[in-house]
């Protein structure tokens, strides 16, 4: 996808954006979560903090990280938000959900549910975090619907250990949660 495409969307990506803003309390995590939206959007090759902040027009990624590790939003309301949308513009009585797992390798021992595991993604066993993702397809394409973290058993078995990766005590335990 190519910027100028961007442009030629705006309309409907401000309409698609209206829809989630009320979902932020202050006025920072609105603007914000509308320009991070479309720095994922871009034809940036990589996504990182520096050059989402470089495509969005942000001196530095700060705002961007604010938005995703300190803004007070619903997350879960963001996602019921994006099922309705998705069942009025794509609904199609042909269209399935699609339950799929990702792997997300990871260095350290701290991230939620990461441990030694096989992930489908590598094809091998090293120190992942895993993913269980819906998606809904139909014709016209395909769209994300819901996610959950795998938390695997060790974890469920370890209190303190979720708590020092806050997981709160009412997460769903034994499996995908």
């Amino acid at each position: 996808m190519e910027l100028t495409e961007l442009d030629e969307w705006a309309e409907d990506f401000e309409a698609f954006h209206s829809r989630f803003a009320p979902l932020f309390g202050r006025s920072e995590g609105r603007t914000q979560s509308g320009k991070y939206l479309h720095g994922l959007l871009s034809p940036i090759e990589r996504k990182n903090g520096w050059q989402l902040a470089e495509a969005i027009g942000d001196a530095t990624p700060d705002a961007t990280q604010r938005l995703l590790y300190s803004t007070k939003w619903d997350a879960d309301a963001a996602r019921d938000e994006l099922q309705r949308f998705v069942t009025e513009v794509f609904g199609d009585p042909e269209g399935i959900g699609v339950v799929d797992e990702t792997g997300f390798l990871k260095k350290g021992t701290k991230s939620a549910g990461v441990q030694r595991q096989y992930s489908g993604t590598a094809g091998k066993t090293e120190n992942y975090q895993i993913g269980v993702f819906l998606t809904y397809a139909t014709e016209q394409g395909h769209t994300f619907l819901d996610r959950r973290l795998y938390l695997p058993e060790s974890w469920c078995d370890d209190l303190q250990r979720r708590k020092e990766a806050k997981i709160p005590d009412e997460f769903p335990m034994g499996g995908s949660t």
